[in-house]
């Protein structure tokens, strides 16, 4: 392949550079009407009442840790095999994140591990959609019902995710989503927040927009002039009631965002055969493990992540055959900065697990072409191994 396969690549076509185009040439580039139609459509398409676009995933799990109450003494329990914007956000706050381990199978926090980390300090959980698999949200739910915890949803994998036939966005009082660069609905950088309560929803507006009372579109006025012509003309004057940040979404950003999420079910549906695909390819080889599957589960299928032991030596293999692969995550709490902060955190399943994780290349526009040649370059890499190193690794992969 003479062509370097990528991990992630975006679906933009002409529709996208029409949408942006007719942005561009109204004048109104900022937070405008095109930034509330998508809230509007988005909204509706998760099936909650309320959508606040935001510049990013990070942006909008911020602003929900501050419109959730989320301060200083407060703790935030979240899973490490995230992003660390998930943990960020908590510490933005003035509260401290409290790390707890995962389920072995489907990557995403574990419903035991949450038990065991609730204190009389708790306020809130972060669940993160690990690849866009749900998380257990009814036993989680539960708990946080039983504990008087705030549920405050990461989907930034899990646009069009649906849990028990339900939309997740539609479940919780706060969910986040991003619309980075790579994820299924894409606007280069970008996140949206679904609420169910209106009051919420109002001070999230807020805060998005510096803590102002009216945004800029929002003071355009319905004026009457002197021949009786009714016209739009800027009302000047608003007010600063909280302490807020520039957190909001703009009319370019939103325009590709409309786009996106029109073509978001198809591209879904694409990502869920592809994964298929390699499912089905790889079941005979043993050192490989295959993200879960279940029931009453549709997954948006935002990575396609396989374990195995020898996770570093494929990545390289497959680099050379101009294949790109990722690891998605190196635990937050392993990092440099958490490490010093959280020396004594110790998550036995997240640290036997991450080692082992490789993100494969899937996205929409991935060619039936170049999805064979990645399944037979994994097919070659363990013919190739060793018949000794095989057995030790088949029986290491027993092990959480």
């Amino acid at each position: 392949m003479k062509k370097l396969i990528p991990v992630f690549y975006p679906d933009y076509g002409e529709e996208e550079v029409r949408a942006v185009s007719r942005v561009l040439r109204s004048g109104w580039i900022g937070l405008g009407p095109v930034t509330e139609e998508f809230e509007k459509r988005f909204a509706a398409y998760i099936g909650a009442p309320y959508a606040i676009a935001v510049n990013s995933a990070t942006a909008a799990l911020h602003l929900s840790v501050l419109a959730a109450g989320i301060g200083p003494g407060d703790e935030v329990i979240v899973p490490s095999l995230t992003f660390a914007s998930t943990a960020h956000a908590v510490l933005y706050a003035g509260g401290t994140p409290v790390f707890a381990d995962i389920d072995a199978e489907t990557l995403d926090l574990s419903v035991d591990a949450l038990r065991k980390k609730i204190t009389k300090k708790t306020r809130a959980v972060i669940p993160v959609h690990y690849g866009g698999y749900p998380c257990d949200m009814e036993a989680i739910s539960a708990l946080a019902d039983s504990a008087g915890l705030t549920v405050i949803e990461d989907a930034s994998h899990a646009c069009g995710t649906v849990y028990q036939g339900k939309k997740i966005g539609s479940i919780s009082p706060f969910t986040c989503f991003s619309f980075h660069a790579v994820k299924n609905l894409a606007t280069g950088d970008g996140g949206m927040i679904t609420v169910r309560d209106k009051k919420l929803a109002e001070i999230l507006r807020r805060l998005r927009w510096v803590g102002i009372s009216k945004n800029t579109w929002e003071r355009l006025e319905d004026i009457r002039g002197h021949n009786r012509a009714s016209y739009k003309a800027y009302g000047w004057y608003y007010e600063v009631t909280d302490l807020g940040y520039k957190y909001h979404m703009n009319d370019i950003t939103a325009a590709l965002g409309i786009v996106q999420l029109s073509k978001l079910e198809k591209g879904n549906e694409k990502r869920r055969r592809l994964a298929a695909r390699y499912t089905e390819a790889f079941k005979n080889i043993p050192e490989i493990r295959c993200p879960k599957e279940s029931p009453g589960i549709v997954s948006a299928k935002h990575n396609y992540v396989i374990r195995t032991r020898e996770r570093d030596r494929l990545h390289l293999y497959l680099r050379e055959k101009n294949i790109s692969t990722g690891v998605h995550y190196m635990p937050v709490h392993l990092q440099p900065y958490y490490r010093k902060r959280y020396p004594k955190t110790g998550l036995p399943v997240t640290e036997a697990v991450w080692p082992e994780l490789l993100t494969l290349p899937l996205f929409p526009g991935l060619t039936t072409r170049e999805q064979e040649y990645i399944i037979r370059c994994v097919r070659q890499f363990y013919r190739a191994v060793p018949a000794d190193t095989r057995q030790a690794q088949n029986r290491a992969s027993r092990t959480p």
